[in-house]
């Protein structure tokens, strides 16, 4: 891979730097971590380049061939890893509107990392680009065509990262070629996700323009009505700012039931809280509703595979997510289910025409993998801007 083994991961967020250093490779990891708080008071930490002064003293003696970064948005401009430069920098920058809480610390992590290791070359991975496949009609929003197009609106859709090592490690598991599967693959952390996938392509995906919509999320309400927006507006009083708030932080399972953590849901809907039972269940049904819609898409289904923090520890989402589906072939085997484990696993039972899969996500491997292959010269989305006209 053009000589770059060791690749420094960064995943910077507004207040935190997250951190591995791994072997593009082999997977091994040589050291990970998370500095946060930066720019609080008390912190001790000022701001990103503090932060990442403070992670490269920890790394001391640690080789490093190449930097990585985790940058959310991509737009239409950047359907593949990329090596950074000034240019690229203020790309990413411009993007800044349509992702607003996540491109800007993005950036302010490759300015400190590029200002402390100038010699190094440095790459961003973009979370939407693995979507950039997405056929025109998925992608496209029916609204004025003209008032689109000057506002980059559009599907972009999101997890990218971890829906291409996951597809890949779901054809490795089943050992049958990823070009020829068709997978529906459930990203469900406190973000979360469906993505349809075809040869290893999304066809389509629930996260669009930005990640708000799709699933039901920790704090995030996903699919909504947006005329909903309007009569908030308009009837309650409520403002831009007030509905952002609403959307992203007060919805979800917490505006259901005034908590985020699956865990703590699923174990007060055990005893009888309606309200997290009733939050469960509106969760599960729009899994459901993908899982169908996306079957029907892809014509027909190879496997279902379940990732992410809750995707591959929560026995009973995954247990209730695929009852009543018995008759797309897909069913899940309630003692192999519920057995505990980090590797991946198969969760129907052997007669199941669908196989149901627990594949572990692992977003800063792929983000090394894709660092070392850029600059090893290889495209990674062949025929992709050709792709884009169509």
């Amino acid at each position: 891979m053009s000589g770059v083994d060791s690749v420094f991961v960064l995943n910077t967020g507004s207040s935190s730097v997250k951190y591995r250093v791994v072997d593009a490779v082999s997977g091994a990891v040589a050291a990970s971590g998370v500095l946060d708080r930066i720019g609080e008071p008390g912190s001790g930490i000022a701001d990103h380049r503090t932060a990442i002064a403070r992670v490269l003293h920890e790394l001391d003696g640690i080789q490093i061939d190449a930097v990585g970064h985790r940058i959310v948005h991509g737009g239409d401009r950047y359907v593949s890893a990329t090596v950074i430069d000034e240019e690229v920098e203020r790309g990413i920058e411009a993007l800044a509107p349509l992702a607003p809480l996540h491109n800007p610390p993005g950036l302010l992590g490759i300015r400190a990392a590029r200002a402390a290791l100038p010699e190094l070359p440095q790459v961003a991975v973009f979370d939407t680009a693995f979507h950039a496949s997405m056929p025109i009609a998925a992608r496209t929003y029916a609204i004025d065509a003209e008032l689109a197009a000057a506002h980059g609106i559009r599907r972009y859709g999101f997890h990218g990262t971890s829906y291409r090592i996951v597809s890949q490690r779901t054809a490795e598991f089943l050992g049958r070629p990823l070009e020829e599967l068709r997978m529906i693959v459930l990203h469900l952390g406190n973000g979360a996700s469906a993505a349809a996938i075809s040869g290893g392509r999304s066809i389509d995906t629930s996260m669009g323009m930005t990640p708000l919509a799709g699933l039901v999320m920790g704090t995030r309400s996903g699919d909504l009505d947006p005329a909903v927006l309007l009569y908030l507006q308009r009837n309650a009083g409520l403002g831009v700012d007030q509905l952002d708030e609403l959307l992203n932080r007060r919805s979800g399972l917490f505006g259901l039931a005034g908590r985020s953590d699956m865990r703590e849901i699923t174990t007060a809907a055990a005893r009888g809280e309606e309200t997290a039972s009733l939050a469960l269940e509106v969760y599960l049904h729009r899994v459901r509703h993908y899982i169908g819609a996306y079957t029907a898409e892809l014509g027909g289904l190879d496997a279902l595979v379940f990732t992410a923090g809750v995707g591959e520890n929560s026995a009973v989402v995954r247990q209730n997510a695929v009852e009543g589906l018995g008759f797309l072939g897909i069913e899940v085997e309630g003692a192999s289910n519920l057995l505990p484990g980090s590797a991946s696993r198969c969760i129907s039972p052997p007669s199941a025409r669908v196989p149901v899969l627990v594949i572990p996500t692992d977003e800063e491997l792929q983000i090394a993998r894709e660092t070392a292959t850029v600059l090893g010269g290889q495209d990674l989305r062949k025929d992709l801007r050709q792709d884009l006209r169509h």
